[in-house]
């Protein structure tokens, strides 16, 4: 085992050891400490890819500039620990595991499409993306269904976050 094979089992164990900190964690701070942990794990990853340009973007964007926010926002929000009950629990518990279960087969898709493309790509020369215009060419046209199905999650966790949010804040001005 050569020391690139045993930093990528380190930099995907740190990577998913993460992922399920961050889902674990009841207290919204570590779990967005945990995500930082994450990306920077996957930035790891990219950079044993021969991605370095994807890899400064995960860290100067995602690890940055959104954990920032995200964490700004926890404490503005002077969010405390996340405990759903009753009705709206099980109807969101259920939600989340469809929401898992689109994510998983996207997943699946994605590596589905990356199994062919490597039997192809053995019988053909590689084509190296190298410039940033490459990388948009190949994520708008060979890779736009994963990425569609990526923006809507993430839209539908966003619309989760302000309906916890706005209910929450109705409920505070009830009890004043």
């Amino acid at each position: 085992m050569n020391a690139e094979q045993i930093l990528f089992i380190l930099f995907g164990a740190v990577s998913l050891i993460g992922a399920i900190a961050v889902i674990s964690f009841r207290h919204p701070i570590y779990s967005a400490l945990s995500l930082i942990v994450t990306f920077f794990a996957q930035a790891g990853l990219f950079v044993l890819l021969g991605a370095h340009f994807v890899a400064a973007v995960q860290v100067i964007v995602y690890a940055g500039a959104i954990m920032v926010l995200f964490l700004f926002v926890i404490m503005l929000l002077n969010l405390g620990t996340l405990s759903v009950k009753g009705a709206i629990g099980t109807k969101l518990k259920g939600f989340a595991i469809i929401l898992g279960i689109l994510l998983a087969a996207e997943g699946i898709y994605i590596a589905m499409n990356a199994l062919n493309d490597t039997a192809v790509a053995s019988a053909e020369p590689a084509a190296i993306t190298t410039t940033t215009y490459d990388i948009g060419e190949l994520l708008f046209s060979k890779y736009l269904l994963p990425f569609e199905v990526t923006s809507l999650i993430l839209l539908a966790a966003l619309i989760g976050v302000i309906v916890l949010v706005k209910r929450d804040s109705q409920e505070e001005n009830q009890n004043r």
